[in-house]
């Protein structure tokens, strides 16, 4: 049995962890601002509404000031208030446009490209099953290049796998892009461009629909993969590319093959083809019984017949016995060839992607250094102009119980006192202990 604040911290805990970063559009109403400058409001369609809170830090990012009836797409973060066991959504940005501008320069660009020809099934380049060399177009610090290497090294790849890091968000990130896919052509040896990137909303994938990009993968000689975003995620790119998987996973696991499972396929296979041929040698011998007990007048012949057969059995079963051993010593062949070849590829590809890493790291850290110096200040001049010793300063005071079941309780009316009380009075400087000697209610003395 839970009780209320159990089931609402495990919702709360749930609802968090799965909806990290949502995007919802609506209109305002019921907007509040009151004295702490937090934006509280109302998000809401014809069928339903949640509530909203944006904090007074982000208030300043608007591109303009919300008001109620406002058509916005609100993006930010689930979360409940547990109090009133209430669900919201903390806001970190407000687009007061939408994506419907966005979405109708796709849906053109979309049908004006379908229209050359640039989505054609019929021009797509074969994908190689066993490629040797891929190169990865994609940022060197996301989450996409890291699970599309993960998987390349759980499914112990010989092919060398290189990373020609870009933008893949921003202004320059299209051009980037496009560069590198001509580059790749021009000057690397491959047989294989993947296109990475991870999930977010159409103005973080807009770089991948750019017409720049869209005609630099038409005219790649070399077949490109795509992975981008997840599997509801659709892009120019995607349709221009050769294969389109859903997710930089999925691009990994449709280009690069399972070794354990070809050895295991295989495995099968003989051990199938084994199997069904003794058995239907059986079932031969079994007839040739059956015949041999029906044409009694015929055993001279059917004993020449069962020599035969033993002749041909035995000479089957060492034909099959060569061609198991040469099927197992080209597997065993294989497997090692691969666990020659797959450390290499692998040490090169850690290599280039710890040299991306330390490059990074570099300049993360000197954007971090300067971002908590600015933080750190302005930190220190906001709780400077919030503090109590700044209000004490400027003639106040704070007034306390000093015992009794009620020492230290802060008296801001006079009925909290009796006479003969004692409080301890705290100024800018030092304290008082005083007695209540009378207390005065609404400007005129208390007689009680």
């Amino acid at each position: 049995m839970l009780s209320v604040s159990q089931i609402t911290s495990q919702i709360k805990n749930i609802l968090e962890s799965k909806y990290r970063f949502v995007s919802i559009q609506g209109e305002i109403s019921n907007l509040r601002v009151p004295f702490s400058g937090h934006s509280y409001f109302t998000l809401k369609d014809k069928n339903a509404q949640i509530r909203g809170v944006l904090f007074k830090g982000n208030v300043r990012y608007l591109e303009q000031p919300l008001q109620d009836g406002q058509q916005v797409i609100c993006r930010g973060r689930l979360s409940v208030y547990e109090p009133r066991g209430e669900y919201q959504i903390i806001v970190d940005t407000v687009d007061h446009h939408g994506s419907g501008v966005l979405q109708a320069q796709f849906e053109a660009l979309k049908a004006s490209l379908s229209a050359e020809g640039l989505f054609a099934a019929e021009i797509k380049k074969q994908i190689p099953p066993f490629p040797s060399s891929i190169t990865v177009i994609s940022s060197a610090t996301g989450a996409a290049i890291h699970d599309f290497l993960k998987i390349c090294s759980n499914r112990a790849t010989s092919a060398t796998i290189s990373v020609y890091p870009v933008a893949v968000q921003g202004e320059k990130a299209a051009s980037e892009i496009a560069n590198a896919i001509e580059r790749v052509n021009r000057e690397v040896k491959s047989d294989l461009i993947v296109l990475c990137r991870g999930g977010g909303s159409l103005e973080d994938l807009w770089a991948f629909n750019e017409e720049l990009v869209a005609r630099a993968i038409y005219n790649s000689a070399i077949p490109i993969v795509t992975g981008i975003g997840h599997e509801t995620d659709h892009t120019i790119a995607d349709f221009c590319a050769d294969l389109r998987s859903p997710t930089p996973t999925g691009a990994a696991e449709a280009i690069i093959p399972d070794t354990a499972a070809l050895i295991s396929v295989i495995s099968n296979q003989v051990r199938s083809m084994s199997r069904a041929l003794y058995t239907k040698l059986n079932f031969s011998a079994e007839r040739l019984r059956q015949q041999k007990r029906a044409l009694k007048g015929y055993l001279g012949k059917v004993d020449h017949a069962a020599l035969r057969v033993d002749a041909v059995t035995e000479r089957l079963h060492y034909s099959l016995e060569q061609y198991f051993n040469q099927q197992a010593n080209r597997i065993s062949q294989f497997y090692l060839r691969l666990q020659n070849q797959a450390p290499l590829a692998k040490i090169k590809m850690k290599e280039q992607h710890l040299n991306h890493l330390r490059e990074n790291l570099k300049r993360r850290m000197v954007d971090i250094l300067k971002q908590q110096e600015e933080h750190l200040a302005g930190t220190a001049a906001l709780l400077n102009s919030v503090s109590p010793l700044s209000t004490l300063a400027r003639g106040y005071s704070i007034v306390q119980l000093e015992s009794g079941s009620r020492g230290g309780k802060v008296v801001t009316d006079s009925a909290q006192v009796r006479e003969g009380d004692e409080v301890n009075v705290r100024l800018h400087k030092g304290r008082l202990l005083c007695v209540v000697q009378s207390r005065v209610n609404n400007d005129k003395e208390d007689t009680d």
